[in-house]
Protein backbone atom coordinates (compact mmCIF):
# COMPACT_ATOMS: atom_id res chain seq x y z
CA UNK A 1 0.00 0.00 0.00
CA UNK A 2 1.19 3.45 -0.80
CA UNK A 3 0.72 6.41 1.47
CA UNK A 4 -1.65 9.06 0.20
CA UNK A 5 -0.11 12.27 -1.02
CA UNK A 6 -0.85 15.35 1.10
CA UNK A 7 -3.47 17.62 -0.38
CA UNK A 8 -2.72 21.20 -1.29
CA UNK A 9 -4.38 23.80 0.86
CA UNK A 10 -5.04 24.03 4.55
CA UNK A 11 -4.79 20.92 6.69
CA UNK A 12 -7.98 19.18 7.73
CA UNK A 13 -9.66 20.53 10.83
CA UNK A 14 -9.05 24.22 10.15
CA UNK A 15 -11.83 26.74 9.84
CA UNK A 16 -11.52 29.25 7.06
CA UNK A 17 -13.24 32.64 6.89
CA UNK A 18 -16.62 32.72 5.22
CA UNK A 19 -16.19 33.39 1.54
CA UNK A 20 -18.50 35.34 -0.73
CA UNK A 21 -19.82 32.17 -2.42
CA UNK A 22 -21.90 30.69 0.41
CA UNK A 23 -23.10 34.14 1.45
CA UNK A 24 -24.25 34.89 -2.11
CA UNK A 25 -25.96 31.50 -2.38
CA UNK A 26 -27.87 32.05 0.87
CA UNK A 27 -28.82 35.58 -0.22
CA UNK A 28 -30.07 34.21 -3.55
CA UNK A 29 -32.11 31.51 -1.84
CA UNK A 30 -33.60 34.13 0.48
CA UNK A 31 -34.36 36.41 -2.46
CA UNK A 32 -36.26 33.66 -4.27
CA UNK A 33 -38.15 32.60 -1.14
CA UNK A 34 -39.02 36.17 -0.17
CA UNK A 35 -40.18 37.04 -3.67
CA UNK A 36 -42.33 33.91 -3.91
CA UNK A 37 -44.16 34.40 -0.59
CA UNK A 38 -46.49 37.07 -2.01
CA UNK A 39 -47.20 35.08 -5.17
CA UNK A 40 -48.01 31.95 -3.17
CA UNK A 41 -50.30 33.89 -0.82
CA UNK A 42 -52.16 35.46 -3.74
CA UNK A 43 -52.42 32.13 -5.53
CA UNK A 44 -53.94 30.45 -2.46
CA UNK A 45 -56.27 33.39 -1.72
CA UNK A 46 -54.74 33.90 1.73
CA UNK A 47 -53.44 37.05 3.29
CA UNK A 48 -49.78 37.65 2.83
CA UNK A 49 -47.58 38.13 5.89
CA UNK A 50 -46.98 41.68 7.03
CA UNK A 51 -43.62 43.13 7.94
CA UNK A 52 -43.93 45.32 11.02
CA UNK A 53 -41.43 47.71 12.52
CA UNK A 54 -40.94 45.17 15.31
CA UNK A 55 -39.53 42.72 12.74
CA UNK A 56 -37.21 45.41 11.46
CA UNK A 57 -36.09 46.29 14.99
CA UNK A 58 -35.36 42.65 15.82
CA UNK A 59 -33.06 42.26 12.81
CA UNK A 60 -31.17 45.46 13.73
CA UNK A 61 -31.02 44.33 17.36
CA UNK A 62 -29.40 41.04 16.31
CA UNK A 63 -26.92 42.96 14.16
CA UNK A 64 -26.11 45.22 17.11
CA UNK A 65 -25.49 42.27 19.44
CA UNK A 66 -23.17 40.57 16.94
CA UNK A 67 -21.45 43.89 16.19
CA UNK A 68 -20.92 44.56 19.88
CA UNK A 69 -19.45 41.08 20.30
CA UNK A 70 -17.12 41.70 17.36
CA UNK A 71 -16.02 45.05 18.80
CA UNK A 72 -15.44 43.57 22.25
CA UNK A 73 -13.50 40.61 20.82
CA UNK A 74 -11.29 42.83 18.64
CA UNK A 75 -10.64 45.23 21.51
CA UNK A 76 -9.63 42.35 23.78
CA UNK A 77 -7.17 41.10 21.16
CA UNK A 78 -5.68 44.58 20.69
CA UNK A 79 -5.15 44.85 24.44
CA UNK A 80 -3.39 41.49 24.46
CA UNK A 81 -6.11 39.64 26.34
CA UNK A 82 -6.28 36.05 25.11
CA UNK A 83 -9.67 34.45 24.74
CA UNK A 84 -10.14 30.96 26.06
CA UNK A 85 -10.05 28.61 23.06
CA UNK A 86 -13.62 27.39 23.56
CA UNK A 87 -14.89 31.00 23.69
CA UNK A 88 -13.01 31.90 20.53
CA UNK A 89 -14.47 28.90 18.71
CA UNK A 90 -17.97 29.73 19.99
CA UNK A 91 -17.64 33.30 18.71
CA UNK A 92 -16.26 32.11 15.39
CA UNK A 93 -19.17 29.72 14.93
CA UNK A 94 -21.57 32.51 15.91
CA UNK A 95 -19.98 34.74 13.26
CA UNK A 96 -20.15 32.09 10.54
CA UNK A 97 -23.76 31.23 11.38
CA UNK A 98 -24.91 34.83 11.56
CA UNK A 99 -23.21 35.66 8.26
CA UNK A 100 -25.25 32.97 6.50
CA UNK A 101 -28.44 33.73 8.45
CA UNK A 102 -28.04 37.45 7.78
CA UNK A 103 -27.63 36.79 4.06
CA UNK A 104 -30.78 34.64 4.07
CA UNK A 105 -32.68 37.32 6.02
CA UNK A 106 -31.48 40.14 3.77
CA UNK A 107 -32.31 38.20 0.63
CA UNK A 108 -35.71 37.22 1.97
CA UNK A 109 -36.73 40.73 2.90
CA UNK A 110 -35.35 42.24 -0.31
CA UNK A 111 -37.22 39.58 -2.30
CA UNK A 112 -40.43 40.39 -0.42
CA UNK A 113 -39.83 44.08 -1.19
CA UNK A 114 -39.36 43.29 -4.88
CA UNK A 115 -42.71 41.51 -4.90
CA UNK A 116 -44.33 44.73 -3.71
CA UNK A 117 -42.75 47.09 -6.25
CA UNK A 118 -45.67 47.02 -8.70
CA UNK A 119 -48.36 45.85 -6.27
CA UNK A 120 -51.85 47.28 -6.28
CA UNK A 121 -53.17 49.01 -3.16
CA UNK A 122 -50.50 51.66 -2.96
CA UNK A 123 -50.65 52.48 0.74
CA UNK A 124 -50.42 48.95 2.17
CA UNK A 125 -47.98 47.78 -0.48
CA UNK A 126 -45.84 50.87 0.00
CA UNK A 127 -45.53 50.30 3.75
CA UNK A 128 -44.67 46.63 3.15
CA UNK A 129 -42.07 47.70 0.60
CA UNK A 130 -40.34 50.13 2.95
CA UNK A 131 -40.54 47.85 5.98
CA UNK A 132 -39.03 45.03 3.90
CA UNK A 133 -36.24 47.26 2.58
CA UNK A 134 -35.42 48.40 6.10
CA UNK A 135 -35.32 44.80 7.37
CA UNK A 136 -33.15 43.82 4.37
CA UNK A 137 -30.70 46.57 5.29
CA UNK A 138 -30.70 45.16 8.82
CA UNK A 139 -29.85 41.76 7.35
CA UNK A 140 -26.91 43.29 5.49
CA UNK A 141 -25.77 44.91 8.76
CA UNK A 142 -25.97 41.47 10.39
CA UNK A 143 -23.76 39.98 7.67
CA UNK A 144 -21.18 42.78 8.07
CA UNK A 145 -21.15 42.44 11.86
CA UNK A 146 -20.78 38.67 11.58
CA UNK A 147 -17.86 38.97 9.17
CA UNK A 148 -16.20 41.44 11.54
CA UNK A 149 -16.68 38.95 14.36
CA UNK A 150 -15.06 36.24 12.26
CA UNK A 151 -12.14 38.56 11.55
CA UNK A 152 -11.78 39.36 15.25
CA UNK A 153 -11.51 35.63 16.03
CA UNK A 154 -8.61 35.00 13.63
CA UNK A 155 -5.54 33.50 15.21
CA UNK A 156 -2.48 35.77 14.79
CA UNK A 157 0.15 34.33 12.39
CA UNK A 158 2.73 34.00 15.18
CA UNK A 159 0.38 31.70 17.12
CA UNK A 160 -0.36 29.32 14.24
Amino acid sequence: MSTPEPEDGPPKGRLEPSGPGPIAIFAGIGLILGWSIRAIALHQDTTEPTVSWVSVAIVFFLAAIVGWTAFHTARSRREGIRLAPHRAVNRLVLGKTCALAGALIAGGYFGFALAHVNAAGADAASSQLWHSVAAGIGGVCLVVAALLLEQACRVPPEDR
